[in-house]
């Protein structure tokens, strides 16, 4: 479909479900509350001087609160690189890479060599950073140090203080922040893609979302199904699970992969030496696990706890081989035998084009969209007691990280909306790789569940976080679906590379990672 000039009117919706019958079917352009916004006309200009010519940056005004079209503004930052092609152009592709709190307007940038040339011939690739994020009116809380870690182990002795830190950490987002952080929210953002979209000039939108955006692309295709052309859902987040849910699954996820580690290790014992069953293997771990909450265990000068270990070990798991390396290189500093390799050299940062915003944004706006989505957070700080102690024992791993209390308990709902239903049957195209650490492949089944017309390509055997433009067998399916609009005939499962089953590859993509030390997971 080529681009065209949509009427203003087309928008209506985005306000539909805060404000009814907002305006009659036969309303102008005038009457519109939603006509200031539809009609704004992007001053693109190269992002920076050290960036290609061809990555051109935007701001656009979205209303702060879509009930009330004509109070605040917030600013919103876009990006776009231009299709390959003028005449095998069919539109925009707007890209989302997780979060939430992750800044998407360099998607663009990054994806251009990494996606087929077929796509980047048909799409302007669109990047934005979500209302709250990165460049787009940025939320911050003036969170610091010890405030930033909320992967949290239960303890008796220690839940009085946990309790008080979640509370001090929503009463600090609030006071800085006040009635903005009701509207920082995935249904606004989806109201925001559609302003986009309407700026744009297009009648739909196509679109890719990585984990999170998987959750924002549902949503978009639920409160706007016919303004959804072809939709890629990578790494996919459960709606039925919004937000405690999908904290939760973490832990349900971690415990098939670390059987599976044990199972793999026991195999090859000769070279591990941890183990020649995987009840050996698991004894070896946790006897690690209890070593080192006796005594920190000293591993090339960071000094671990038992928490510690099981709350690195899940993510690391997913990936066997690594993760066998990594309980080695623990048995041996627990042993007094440090590592005689150097410490790898951290990852190159790639360049940044944004101007500065705060250093807890990231965190603030992930629990800002994650407290304000629903309501169905617990208010009573015993059920976190309580699920937390539960989930220890079920989920040994993580469990009791992932129920205990978090700062969404004390959040003020000030009236939001509640989380969306998602339950439709718009076309889509779901990728999910067996053994993610972020959506495990549970939470891929349960969207697809939800949208029917959605069909589901699983990577058997896959490992990581992010499947397109990673060389993955199912890159092939969803390059078809982009340039065709075909979805497969119904859902399919590619085997993942030998090699590919044992360890994550690098993904070139900047998807939120999977663990940060001291600050938790996301999505």
């Amino acid at each position: 479909m080529r681009s065209s000039r949509t009427a203003p009117l087309l928008a209506v919706s985005a306000v539909a479900a805060l404000v009814p019958a907002l305006v009659p079917v036969t309303a102008s352009a005038a009457e519109d509350p939603l006509g200031q916004y539809l009609q704004q006309k992007p001053a693109w200009h190269r992002c920076d001087r050290s960036a290609p010519a061809s990555y051109q940056c935007a701001t656009i005004k979205v209303p702060l609160n879509y009930a009330r079209p004509d109070g605040k503004k917030v600013g919103l930052a876009i990006s776009r690189i231009k299709a390959t092609s003028s005449t095998e152009r069919r539109g925009v592709l707007l890209i989302n890479p997780g979060g939430p709190g992750g800044t998407g307007v360099e998607m663009p940038l990054f994806l251009k060599d990494e996606l087929p040339k077929s796509v980047r011939a048909r799409y302007d690739l669109i990047g934005f950073d979500p209302r709250g994020v990165g460049q787009s009116s940025p939320v911050s809380c003036g969170l610091t140090g010890d405030e930033l870690n909320w992967d949290r182990p239960y303890k008796p002795g220690t839940f009085a203080k946990d309790v008080k830190w979640a509370r001090a950490f929503a009463d600090k987002c609030n006071a800085r922040q006040g009635g903005k952080l009701r509207h920082i929210t995935t249904r606004n953002t989806a109201r925001d893609m559609d302003v986009i979209r309407a700026v744009l000039g297009e009648k739909k939108i196509s679109y890719l979302g990585y984990s999170y955006g998987t959750y924002l692309g549902a949503v978009y295709t639920q409160m706007f199904p016919q303004r959804a052309d072809r939709f890629v859902l990578d790494s996919a987040v459960d709606p039925a699970r919004i937000w405690r849910g999908m904290i939760q699954v973490w832990a349900e996820g971690t415990e098939p992969a670390f059987t599976r580690w044990t199972e793999w290790t026991a195999e090859r014992d000769s070279t591990y030496r941890l183990g020649r069953t995987p009840e050996a293997v698991r004894k070896t771990f946790y006897d690690l696990v209890a070593r080192a909450d006796r005594k920190p265990i000293d591993v090339d000068g960071m000094r671990m706890t038992g928490d510690d270990i099981r709350s690195n070990g899940r993510a690391v798991f997913f990936s066997v081989r690594d993760a066998a390396d990594w309980v080695v290189q623990l048995k041996k500093a627990a042993a007094g035998r440090h590592s005689a390799a150097k410490p790898k050299a951290p990852a190159p940062v790639p360049p940044s084009f944004a101007r500065a915003t705060p250093e807890d944004n990231g965190d603030a706006a992930f629990w800002t969209v994650v407290c304000a989505d629903t309501r169905a957070w617990p208010r009573d700080p015993e059920q976190y007691r309580s699920d937390a102690v539960r989930d220890k024992a079920r989920y040994p791993l993580y469990g009791d990280f992932a129920s205990n209390i978090k700062p969404c308990a004390f959040w003020k709902q000030n009236g939001g909306e509640p989380a969306t239903v998602v339950d439709n049957k718009v076309g889509a195209l779901i990728l999910q790789n067996e053994w993610d650490s972020q959506t495990p492949l549970t939470s891929g089944q349960g969207l697809r569940r939800l949208m029917k017309g959605a069909k589901m390509v699983t990577v058997a055997g896959g490992v990581g976080h992010g499947v397109y433009g990673t060389k993955s067998c199912a890159d092939k399916t969803a390059t078809a679906y982009l340039t065709t609009g075909k979805l497969p005939a119904k859902d399919t499962t590619c085997q993942a590379p030998a090699e590919a089953r044992e360890r994550s590859g690098v993904n070139p993509l900047p998807i939120p990672t999977p663990h940060v030390p001291g600050l938790g997971s996301r999505f």
